[in-house]
């Protein structure tokens, strides 16, 4: 018991049994004697243990110094969690944490018949797991009765707030005794959370348990760099590449989730959807089909996957980027569980590079950014699986001599190596072709202007010009920098659209209303082809080639210049004069007296617009006064 003390002797017990060695970081600072009795707000992320936790932190409150409960009656501890999955979770969890010490545990949660809970709460219950809009209701309808309430845990409570449950978490406090003890368990403490606590609880110790700031260590995270148009591509490609057991795929709406399950369905893979649309039979039956293995790939959405426990989740697939650090730790904290080893892979369009690394920024991520697995890589992967395969290596039985020599006689070895061969691959989608794109990666730049630094090369994603590109077709595309246009969307544009590799791709010139790009000569032919007749890229922009190298001044204004870049003749400019007439003086600048005097006329004010006169102003003869001259 030495690795257990400070537990609950049954629960230690129960622990041992279960096949526990020893206590979690979050398990032992719940057990600390400063702690007894008192309030916690704990900040524990998923995966740690904090099931465990609570349970060992509620035990002295609940049992009181003795080994087993008295028979049940009225709920001595009350735990809230945001989903029915985490709550049903929870109950099982505490189901065999305190199965010696005889305690009761109940679950209320949405979707499940409230005549039978209603039975189970009438015949008494220690402990009550429920969600917060179905524990209102039994507390509204007089089924749940909270005087003898000990104590009360909330579980995710950041995600309960950030699911809309304010009101009902207030009125679940509200209704419950203010000497009982309140544990608030959160993945984050924003500000909403400190405010519930400061509101809520008594003096709490504040716990953030070790290595909860840290990323997972037990969980490896890959960046998948692809093409914006090769984002499914790429998540079969990694479903394919990796072989998961069990996989999970977030995306960030039920049409997206929806799209994605079709897409897998029909390309052989054994999937089933979690979202806000579903049922709770149909949620349960989903679930229950990746924990028997009927299915092996699970998509879903952030809200739909709160608080579902996969046992065993190898791979996590971000289709969609997550949008803040949560989101990102807590889809990947699905894996990498308890010990075992999990990969969380992100898929990153290039465009969307900067966002991707922000969001790792922030959660403390440093992740490999590598290519999604192309199809080469897959199918040397799988012939690696293939070779490594129980059924080639397990030695033969004596009843299966007679039928290998039989086949063998029958067919060949190689014909039955063929068969066998074609029964593996049979199973299995055909990976995808994928785009070809660079990675550029900025901490390997190297600088070429001195030698005792490390050089940087040029960013590869702009390319300039190449002494080593050779013989070369200009091209004219009918967008500009009016347009918005950039390099790191048009040449993934023409790739895809032109049946090109990047590497085919030289100098691309932006003007004000179009763009000279330069093709390689050899892929001219292919790049036309794929055009075809109506020389056309995406959104409408059209692509003409040009008879030369075009003008690159960049757009400014200067004289018009051939293709072969000489300045064609200019006009008979004023400063190319070669007449012998004198030109005339230039007006100095009016920065001292004698310039401000310089050709002044008589008259004139040294200074202002209006003209100096010595008498009084006299109208010259003849000039017309007004009155009507008479006739004649």
């Amino acid at each position: 018991m030495t690795h257990f003390e400070g537990v609950v002797p049954a629960i230690a017990e129960a622990m041992l049994k279960r096949g526990y060695t020893g206590l979690t970081p979050v398990q032992q600072s719940v057990l600390d004697p400063a702690l007894e009795g008192r309030d916690a707000l704990v900040s524990a992320r998923t995966g740690s243990g904090k099931t465990v936790a609570f349970g060992l932190a509620l035990a002295p409150d609940l049992l009181s110094g003795r080994d087993r409960f008295d028979r049940a009656a009225e709920p001595l501890a009350l735990v809230v969690a945001p989903t029915r999955e985490l709550a049903l979770q929870v109950q099982r969890e505490l189901e065999w944490l305190y199965e010696l010490t005889g305690a009761v545990v109940a679950s209320c949660v949405g979707g499940m018949d409230m005549r039978t809970e209603r039975r189970t709460l009438e015949r008494g219950a220690h402990i009550v797991v429920g969600t917060p809009g179905r524990l209102r209701d039994h507390i509204t309808r007089g089924a749940l009765v909270l005087d003898h309430l000990a104590a009360v845990v909330l579980d995710e409570a950041d995600e309960m707030l950030d699911l809309g449950f304010r009101e009902d978490l207030e009125f679940i406090l509200e209704s419950s005794p203010d000497e009982r003890r309140t544990l608030m368990f959160s993945a984050t403490v924003p500000k909403t959370i400190a405010t519930l606590a400061k509101n809520y609880q008594r003096d709490a110790v504040r716990i953030a348990a070790a290595g909860d700031t840290e990323q997972h260590h037990d969980i490896e995270y890959r960046a998948l760099l692809v093409a914006p148009a090769d984002k499914e591509n790429a998540i079969i490609n990694a479903l394919r590449f990796y072989e998961a057991k069990n996989a999970i795929v977030f995306c960030s709406t039920r049409a997206a989730v929806n799209h994605m399950t079709a897409r897998l369905h029909n390309r052989g893979f054994s999937v089933v959807a979690l979202s806000g649309e579903l049922s709770q039979n149909e949620r349960s039956h989903a679930l229950q089909a990746m924990r028997d293995g009927r299915a092996r790939v699970c998509i879903a959405t952030d809200v739909a996957a709160r608080g579902i426990d996969l046992p065993g989740l190898e791979l996590v697939i971000h289709a969609d980027l997550p949008t803040n650090r949560e989101t990102l730790l807590h889809r990947s904290g699905r894996t990498g569980r308890a010990g075992q080893k999990g990969v969380s892979a992100l898929i990153v369009p290039v465009s969307a590079r900067r966002r991707a690394e922000r969001v790792l920024g922030d959660a403390g991520i440093t992740p490999a950014w590598v290519k999604a697995p192309s199809a080469d890589e897959i199918r040397a992967r799988d012939a690696e699986r293939m070779l490594a395969d129980p059924l080639l290596t397990d030695p033969i039985q004596e009843d299966e001599a007679d039928a290998i020599a039989s086949l063998i006689g029958a067919h060949g070895a190689e014909q039955v190596a063929a068969a066998f061969l074609r029964a593996y691959r049979a199973g299995r989608s055909a990976p995808e072709e994928l785009i070809e794109i660079e990675i550029f990666d900025k901490r390997k730049r190297e600088r070429t202007d001195r030698p005792d630094r490390p050089k940087f090369e040029k960013d590869e994603r702009a390319p300039g010009p190449r002494a080593d590109f050779g013989d070369s077709v200009w091209y004219s595309l009918s967008v500009g920098r009016k347009q918005n246009a950039e390099p790191r969307w048009l040449i993934p544009m023409l790739c895809r659209n032109g049946n090109i590799a990047k590497r085919d791709i030289g100098q691309i010139k932006m003007q004000p209303t179009e763009t000279y790009v330069e093709i390689a000569a050899d892929s001219v032919d292919a790049f036309e082809t794929a055009l075809g007749p109506k020389r056309m890229l995406e959104n409408s922009i059209r692509v003409q080639a040009l008879p030369g190298k075009p003008d690159m001044d960049g757009g400014r204004k200067s004289a018009p210049r051939d293709f072969d870049g000489e300045r064609a003749p200019r006009k008979d400019w004023n400063r190319d004069r070669t007449d012998d007439k004198p030109r005339a003086a230039k007006r100095p600048r009016p920065d001292d007296a004698a310039a401000r005097d310089f050709d002044r006329p008589a008259g004139k004010a040294r200074f202002g617009n209006k003209p100096a006169f010595d008498k009084p102003r006299q109208k010259p003869e003849g000039a017309w006064t007004g009155k009507k001259r008479a006739k004649g």
